[in-house]
């Protein structure tokens, strides 16, 4: 008892660099999966391919599994541009091969993996995010932050070199390249940036290479991105400087027009926060309604307003939450799911886009759907 209680103030005397450190040790020579959610952005793929990194200088074999698809243009130029070895998850894959999971950028709430590694036995070794805590999962090693980017956590780990960056190893540059696009994404290009971050990216900075990084970031809007735009535009609600717009039924594969309408509509004159939403379907699965906030409000907290407005399902799990600025939720459709007559689609989208409006006005306080601002 003694033992354990002094292992666990060594523990609490360590940084979290040095703590990682030694849980890596510890770990040397296994095979992890790294976890990431299932619609991945620069932040998750650069932490990610951090981490993978880093494993590596421990013996650890690391796969980067997604159980999702990449659609944004900017995650695609990236993923190509650097040449960066993503797994998308099927259903013959063979998780049992690995010994620990490892969620970066999330907490187990926006992956399916999640209950996948669950299932078959495989535990949860590592969790490094900059989201609210969520406590879904629980890791021996556990690094949540109240910071802008999980891209500038992994920045300093490389910093207190469990990671020794190389300016002549091209997988270096591709690896600080890719954090500063995660840590410029976090933070509305460093506009939103904290001391830590300008920190991160000025030690970056030394390794980045500058004309990959413009090109991926001249990636221009597809144009069913601005078709959803258009839509949201011709559906939005405003009341109290809210900007609230459903965008109907949405493909799979367009899914991620969802938050980057919800980025443009916060863009509009006295908004100060845009919440889109629609119901996105994939063949063979259940839709659900995947919806997206943005907020320049400093008193509105993302993770509370979701969790209140929309609540939790029946296995006690929020259908939303979220970080400084930003957030998302999930709602399954359930006995409704698929794709049916005209009439009944149209019915389906009237039901379910009145709930979540009811939701979200009675959460800031509008007294009913169709109430006028003065």
């Amino acid at each position: 008892m003694a033992k354990e209680k002094a292992e666990i103030q060594e523990r609490v005397m360590l940084s979290k660099s040095e703590e990682l450190k030694a849980l890596l040790e510890e770990h040397r020579g296994e095979r992890h999966i790294i976890a990431i959610q299932n619609f991945p952005d620069p932040d998750a793929i650069s932490g990610a391919i951090a981490h993978q990194m880093i494993s590596a200088e421990f013996g650890i074999t690391t796969d980067i599994v997604y159980d999702g698809l990449i659609s944004h243009q900017e995650n695609l130029a990236l993923v190509r541009l650097l040449d960066i070895d993503l797994t998308r998850y099927h259903t013959h894959m063979d998780l049992s091969v690995y010994k620990h999971s490892v969620f970066i950028d999330n907490q187990g709430t926006t992956t399916t993996l999640t209950s996948k590694l669950r299932d078959i036995g495989i535990k949860p070794l590592i969790i490094v995010d900059h989201h609210e805590k969520q406590a879904v999962i629980e890791a021996k090693f556990t690094d949540i932050r109240k910071i802008n980017a999980t891209a500038t956590i992994y920045t300093e780990y490389i910093k207190d070199k469990l990671l020794n960056l190389d300016k002549s190893n091209p997988q270096h540059i591709k690896l600080a390249t890719a954090l500063m696009h995660g840590l410029r994404s976090e933070t509305a290009g460093l506009i939103r940036a904290k001391e830590k971050d300008f920190l991160a990216a000025a030690f970056l900075s030394n390794y980045v290479e500058q004309s990959i990084l413009s090109e991926i970031l001249s990636v221009k809007r597809s144009r069913r991105v601005i078709d959803v735009i258009r839509a949201a535009l011709e559906n939005r609600m405003i009341r109290h400087n809210f900007s609230i717009a459903g965008i109907g039924f949405l493909r799979y594969e367009d899914r991620d027009a969802i938050p980057q309408t919800a980025d443009f509509l916060l863009t509009e004159e006295n908004i100060h926060t845009a919440v889109v939403y629609g119901i996105v379907g994939k063949d063979g699965e259940r839709e659900v309604i995947i919806g997206s906030l943005r907020t320049s409000k400093v008193t509105l907290n993302p993770d509370t307003f979701l969790k209140n407005a929309f609540g939790k399902d029946w296995q006690g799990n929020y259908y939303g939450g979220g970080k400084y600025e930003a957030g998302g939720f999930e709602i399954p459709i359930g006995f409704l799911s698929g794709n049916f007559d005209e009439d009944f689609m149209k019915m389906k989208w009237k039901v379910y886009d009145s709930q979540v409006k009811r939701c979200i006005f009675e959460e800031i306080g509008v007294e009913k759907i169709d109430q006028v601002d003065e």
